[in-house]
């Protein structure tokens, strides 16, 4: 769990990255912005800052903003009540990400993954993405990215997001702890 002074702080670094990348947020956007640790207490390294600002039956935008070498850990958006895992658009907008997604493994990856349990990071053909670069992720496939060195805002476009129902492949995660 993040405290109170801590996600004031996490939300403020955020809110300067999206800044220094010319995207505007309002004061009540910044006060939403979702600080998700994965139930691991490690934002700094395992984490993901949200600003989501429309999720309807039919589509999704958000923002994410990742700190320098911040990884958002391998999942997968699988089917939910009858309707298809989440489509997503990742678009670079500031910094760069190493994305992993099902495909051959990449020789020497740019990334690595954190330290996790055997087996919590399966996929590594690697998608190098860097302001104005985007790739769509299709549905229910592995993926996981991780910030470069100077950190990254990454827009994010999709179908409906069922976040609570994402699969991790580390057992631990909790994509939102009680």
């Amino acid at each position: 769990m993040i405290a109170a002074m801590q996600q004031q702080e996490y939300r403020d670094r955020a809110a300067a990255m999206l800044a220094a990348a010319n995207i505007v947020v309002t004061n009540a956007e910044k006060a939403a912005m979702e600080l998700a640790d994965f139930g691991l207490d490690e934002f700094e390294t395992t984490g993901l800052a949200i600003i989501v600002y429309e999720n309807n039956d039919r589509y999704c935008a958000k923002e994410l903003i990742m700190f320098p070498g911040m990884t958002c850990p391998e999942h997968r958006h699988p089917d939910v009540n009858g309707r298809s895992g989440k489509m997503e658009t990742f678009r670079c907008r500031s910094g760069e990400v190493f994305l992993y997604v099902d495909g051959p493994a990449t020789p020497d990856c740019i990334a690595a993954p954190l330290a996790a349990p055997v087996g919590a990071y399966t996929v590594f053909h690697e998608v190098v993405l860097r302001p104005g670069d985007q790739y769509t992720i299709a549905p229910d496939t592995r993926h996981w990215f991780k910030a470069g060195p100077k950190g990254a805002v990454v827009s994010e476009f999709s179908s409906t997001s069922c976040d609570e129902a994402d699969i991790f492949t580390d057992t631990r995660i909790q994509r939102v702890p009680d």
